[in-house]
């Protein structure tokens, strides 16, 4: 008895498809890496880094320089002061949080250009770059647990 594998029970797109949904993502994300590169070459201009979260996340790690605006308090009165030209490049706890896409989807709501950061703050830690925290709060030792802090 053969079985069909489960692989390929859903057809694969054709590679045009594919390769346009493929540039489309590619359109939407940043990995840690190239965004670690950029901040360390400083190469910081047309774009911004925004924390999705909560403040109290945002206290106890975020990648240097970023800004913090927390999707749940996106409004037009919020964003006001931002600038519209700019890339904004949402990022939140890790893959198993949706902060980042709520940001960046309000945001493009909003007519803001967005990017997504790949895996979040988690990604950003586990690949052993740098995160700020507010002084009060002591740093973490070991491998955060992912969660969701939104």
């Amino acid at each position: 008895m053969t079985t069909e594998p489960r692989v390929l029970m859903s057809p694969a797109l054709a590679s045009a498809t594919a390769a346009a949904l493929l540039r489309a993502e590619l359109a939407l994300e940043v990995d840690p890496d190239d965004l670690a590169r950029d901040l360390t070459s400083g190469a910081r201009q047309g774009y911004v880094v925004v924390e999705t979260r909560a403040p109290e996340a945002f206290a106890s790690a975020r990648i240097p320089g970023a800004i913090n605006l927390p999707y749940r308090k996106m409004t037009p009165e919020s964003v006001r002061g931002l600038d519209r030209e700019l890339v904004y490049v949402c990022y939140c706890e890790s893959i198993h949080c949706n902060a980042a896409t709520k940001g960046a989807l309000k945001l493009a709501e909003l007519g803001f250009k967005v990017k997504r950061l790949s895996g979040g703050i988690t990604a950003w830690q586990a690949a052993g770059y740098p995160v700020d925290r507010d002084a009060s709060i002591p740093a973490i030792t070991s491998t955060p647990t992912p969660r969701c802090a939104c």
